[in-house]
């Protein structure tokens, strides 16, 4: 199993990002997958939930309304549309597949940074 995120970087306050995790070595269209962070000094938080098929999303009160998880089975790429970031925002975002409601595999990470 492997996971790659890119899309990373810095981002000024209300800007956006896209962030992308291509999937290999399992059937990706048969996975639940998620997006989680961590923020430095702090628990890693679970931002965004997709179904395998993608026809059900689940997000935190903390990013509802701001990101958008989406997935091309096709490609076998899971994605994060992420805006009106704001500070609080900045952290290492994963790439995540679940099983049976674990986070089994997990991404090396990207980097977002939002500020001014």
């Amino acid at each position: 199993v492997q996971l790659v995120e890119s899309g990373g970087g810095l981002v000024q306050p209300g800007g956006s990002l896209r962030l992308s995790c291509t999937a290999s070595g399992f059937t990706f269209s048969n996975y639940v997958m998620s997006w989680c962070r961590q923020a430095p000094g702090k628990e890693r938080e679970l931002v965004a939930t997709i179904s395998s098929d993608g026809s059900n999303t689940n997000y935190p009160d903390s990013v509802k309304g701001r990101f958008t998880i989406s997935r091309d089975n096709a490609k076998r790429t899971l994605y994060l549309q992420m805006n009106s970031l704001k500070p609080e925002d900045t952290a290492v975002y994963y790439c995540v597949r679940r099983m049976r409601g674990v986070n089994d595999y997990w991404g090396q990470g990207t980097q977002v940074t939002v500020s001014s």
